[in-house]
């Protein structure tokens, strides 16, 4: 049975076990903003606790947490930035056709499939919730009560309009005492939680690389190309046969093309190159060359994107199957265990290498390049640990796949809490972070406050121009 059963049962268990414990503890509920919060003295002396034990070592940490404060808040404003540009002045809202907000829920790699990442089940969700939420507000609570500063009540909170799914946690701290504490205190205390949120990051990273090389095998290499090549236009003698004569134009080459599969193109000195029409059109401005794959056994076989082996010889790394395949010469006949949606062995021709025709010629090519897309620079920084092109298969069938996509969600959300938490916008801890930092620089309330209200409609402001933008591109 498909683990998604499983898992939307445990979603309703959930929404019917949260909705009970609500409706029998209802007279301990209080509706304050959007939010029905639940008070309670869960951890508080635990907090307290380590708040004073520890209180040497959250000195020096208090120093670390406002630092790395500024530094989210600066990469926030930049990150933040760099969205409305994109928006602004490029064509993002209409290629990437997703909300520019999205809210973390279950199945979010359903809702918007164009995202492509990995799953997010509700298992992940909760389990997600639980450490980010629980680590960021207890390390407030710990900082404040290193501060001497009253922890009032403990709890969660949820939207009533989503009753028992978008849950929160939350510490209440004693505003009065908060207030009266020094710029230093205040801001240590604020920026504590996304301190929590970046160990917890680091942590699970490092829990990640431990587990995936326990629980992973390089097996086999992954190509992402075939082999390519730039032709110069006036060279080229034949277009699927039909031979184009001395003075040819580009528009006589698009219109012979086929519209469907690979056309054939044959330059003056007998060599063979595949290209689609599209391809065509989109190098029609291209000075006097057009760049094509070339006409190489891997593309004519429709070879699967992963090799496992070279007559029967694994292959591990990209190095080791280039030492393989330099065994055999062209004309040579070799069987390569491939995977696509199945697991397949194909007979393949070598051909000849067109810089030297001594070594064989399989057509395919590792490149490695710099994906532009928000998404695939994620998994790049995710990944960095893991070797290019290296198709690594999971040792535990399930199992390895459901615990690393865990471990990858709980290191993105824990970083991308931290950032929009730093945020210099009310609704934020990064906003009164904000209203402190602009304090101690004017050491003129008035004039905090001001600056405070500015950046928070401001950004406010900004959010609703991307969200205009984004809708508009729909309409279109």
């Amino acid at each position: 049975m498909d683990f998604v059963i499983y898992d939307v049962i445990l979603l309703v268990l959930f929404v019917l076990f949260v909705s009970f414990f609500l409706y029998i503890k209802r007279n301990n509920l209080k509706r304050e903003g959007l939010l029905f919060l639940y008070r309670t003295s869960w951890g508080i002396k635990l907090i307290n606790s380590v708040g004073k034990k520890y209180s040497k070592t959250l000195k020096v940490l208090s120093y670390f947490s406002i630092i790395l404060g500024y530094l989210l808040m600066a990469g926030m404003i930049y990150l933040f930035g760099k969205i409305v540009w994109l928006y602004a002045f490029t064509d993002i809202a209409t290629t990437i056709n997703i909300p520019p907000i999205l809210p973390l829920v279950p199945y979010l790699d359903k809702i918007v499939p164009s995202l492509g990442f990995p799953p997010f089940y509700f298992t992940y969700w909760i389990i997600i919730l639980a450490v980010i939420a629980i680590t960021h507000e207890f390390t407030h609570g710990i900082f404040a009560a290193y501060n001497k500063i009253k922890i009032k009540t403990t709890g969660f909170g949820f939207f009533p309009f989503f009753l028992p799914i978008l849950l929160a946690a939350f510490v209440e701290l004693d505003e009065k005492r908060m207030t009266k504490k020094s710029k230093f205190s205040q801001m240590a205390v604020l920026s504590a939680g996304t301190f929590a949120n970046i160990l917890t990051a680091v942590f699970f990273f490092v829990l990640l690389l431990i587990f995936f090389s326990l629980a992973f095998l390089s097996a086999g290499v992954i190509y992402n190309s075939y082999s390519y090549s730039a032709i110069n236009i006036s060279d080229i003698s034949t277009l699927n046969g039909v031979l184009l004569g001395s003075s040819f134009s580009y528009s006589d080459i698009i219109n012979i093309a086929n519209e469907t599969g690979f056309n054939k193109i044959k330059t003056e000195d007998n060599r063979s190159y595949l290209i689609t029409k599209e391809s065509l059109e989109n190098q029609k401005d291209n000075l006097g060359y057009i760049i094509a794959y070339d006409d190489a056994p891997a593309i004519n076989s429709k070879l699967n994107a992963i090799i496992l082996d070279v007559n029967g010889k694994k292959v591990t790394s990209v190095e080791s199957f280039r030492r393989e395949l330099i065994k055999y010469s062209p004309g040579d006949k070799i069987t390569l265990k491939t995977k696509g949606d199945e697991v397949e062995e194909k007979e393949i021709i070598l051909g000849e290498n067109p810089k030297n025709e001594s070594l064989p010629f399989l057509g395919i090519a590792f490149v490695n390049s710099d994906s532009g897309s928000i998404t695939g620079k994620i998994f790049m920084v995710f990944s960095s640990f893991k070797e290019t092109n290296v198709y690594y298969e999971p040792k535990f069938d399930g199992i390895s796949m459901f615990v690393y996509n865990l471990l990858w969600w709980l290191i993105l959300i824990s970083i991308s809490v931290a950032l929009v938490n730093m945020l210099p916008m009310g609704i934020f801890d990064g906003g009164r972070f904000f209203y402190l930092t602009m304090l101690a620089i004017t050491r003129n309330e008035r004039i905090a406050k001001k600056a405070f209200s500015f950046m928070s409609f401001f950004l406010f402001f900004l959010v609703l121009v991307i969200v205009f933008i984004w809708i508009l591109s729909l309409i279109r």
